[in-house]
């Protein structure tokens, strides 16, 4: 199971099968369920028309695929991605271009679908992975509340409807 400190751990709870991977495991395997249509050696010519079987073939086993993935990777696995881009779009990326690639309307966006994302999903996640989700967003929320130049009043920033005031 994933953990804030990039680890993976076993919890028994969970099943022997080792059913939860890294996420940048569960990421390979949603890239690739993408990828993998578009970049198969039997793909005809466009000019040709879609194959319409190889097609049906590349999404039932893209159905396959996601349905070993359990909801709770999911679910981080999306509130990463989250973080990870509202955190560039506020200007935080370890980046010498960090501040060309700020972009604050943007970033309270992002900020604002995984206040709603960690808020809905918290209850049916539980707390082992909920709290690392509210950290990082409250960690966002701040950091977005320094870098705006016109401060956002109390609990109007973003994601605050569903967080609550962020100090």
């Amino acid at each position: 199971m994933w953990n804030p400190d990039g680890g993976v751990r076993d919890d028994a709870r969970f099943g022997a099968q080792g059913a939860h991977r890294a996420p940048t495991e569960t990421c390979d395997k949603l890239t690739s369920m993408q990828s993998d249509q578009n970049n198969r050696p039997d793909a005809t010519p466009s000019s040709e028309g879609p194959d319409v079987e190889g097609i049906k073939q590349a999404v039932d086993q893209q159905a396959r695929d996601i349905a070993e993935v359990p909801a709770v990777e999911l679910i981080n696995t999306v509130a990463v991605h989250l973080m990870s881009a509202a955190a560039v779009k506020t200007g935080l990326a370890d980046d010498p271009e960090a501040e060309a690639l700020k972009d604050l309307d943007e970033a309270r966006k992002l900020i604002t679908a995984l206040a709603g994302l960690v808020t809905a999903a918290a209850p049916e996640v539980g707390s082992t992975h909920a709290a690392p989700l509210r950290d990082g967003l409250r960690s966002l929320q701040l950091a977005f509340r320094e870098e705006s130049l016109v401060p956002d009043a109390p609990g109007k920033g973003p994601g605050e409807k569903w967080t609550g005031p962020v100090n």
